[in-house]
């Protein structure tokens, strides 16, 4: 099962534990999560349903920079990490 985890930053907005699901991709593992914290998803992904500006998505530590394209095919043991972005200067 792939298992998806929050930074504590996001939590302090809604309180998520973390997930584990049978997920072909890192969509479904995401809608997984959104059915049980439905207000996460406002948090995550903007109106467009692409990752929000300020929000980095990670799967085993690399950095997803297509922030549309969220069909990225998972396997059973994959970790996916979100936190949210830095940035300025």
């Amino acid at each position: 099962m792939a298992h998806l985890e929050f930074a504590p930053a996001l939590q302090r907005h809604v309180t998520t534990p973390p997930l584990s699901a049978r997920s072909e991709s890192l969509k479904a593992l995401l809608d997984a999560c959104f059915a049980q914290q439905p207000a996460l998803r406002g948090y995550v992904l903007d109106d467009q349903g692409c990752v929000r500006k300020h929000v980095a998505v990670f799967v085993n530590g690399h950095l997803l920079h297509d922030r549309k394209e969220l069909d990225v095919p998972l396997a059973a043991d994959d970790r996916v990490y979100i936190a949210q972005a830095l940035s300025g200067g």
